[in-house]
């Protein structure tokens, strides 16, 4: 609350290390989340041997892998954390229960970092061609929220991972958190119908 009144926090962003974990995902074959669509150029996994057990096991350490780098305060780790060789600051996993996935993602290293790096500074640039664009489009849904409710939204924080993403759409990816692709958040009009179902949930 700020002089008693309500406030809301969106912190927008193309985050590196949440596009390391997907990048990670499509190269590994892992489907989940299920509802959430693969990347734009990103090759195909390769195919691999596994036997349906070694790919479940992967699947689960990634999953945590991912919790925890979407949502980190959310999802904290029972032990601590270490840096992965060939991804600079960009993935760390647990020193103890991620073995399986620490083996498999070693070779993707170069790849998943360049995709990264590219994809968060599109948006960067994106970005600063358009400043205050951002603030207004949320300031918007708030506003029109709130003519609907007849009173002020409630106090809330979103984070907003700004996407490559091959479908247009928005997804929760964690509780706080949903990932949007990069054409919808540059379409006014169509962000803007978009981001209100979520605004009506958290405001």
């Amino acid at each position: 609350m700020t002089g008693g009144q309500p406030e809301w926090v969106i912190r927008e962003d193309a985050a590196q290390p949440v596009l390391v974990a997907l990048y990670l995902r499509q190269a590994l074959g892992i489907r989940s989340p299920e509802e959430l669509p693969a990347l734009r150029r990103v090759p195909s996994p390769m195919i691999d041997e596994r036997t349906d057990a070694a790919q479940q096991q992967l699947e689960r350490e990634w999953r945590s892998y991912w919790a925890l780098t979407v949502e980190p305060q959310a999802h904290p780790s029972p032990v601590p954390l270490e840096l992965v060789d060939g991804f600079d600051t960009l993935v760390a996993l647990p020193v103890e229960g991620a073995d399986v996935l620490r083996r498999a993602i070693a070779r993707h290293a170069d790849d998943a970092v360049d995709f990264a790096r590219l994809a968060h500074d599109r948006y960067a640039r994106e970005s600063a061609a358009r400043p205050g664009v951002s603030y207004r489009a949320y300031a918007s849904a708030i506003a029109a929220h709130e003519r609907v409710v007849g009173r002020r939204a409630h106090s809330f924080e979103l984070n907003v991972q700004v996407l490559p993403l091959a479908q247009r759409g928005v997804w929760w990816i964690g509780s706080l958190t949903v990932a949007v692709t990069d054409g919808l958040r540059s379409d006014v009009v169509a962000f803007d119908t978009a981001i209100h179902p979520i605004i009506a949930e958290l405001a």
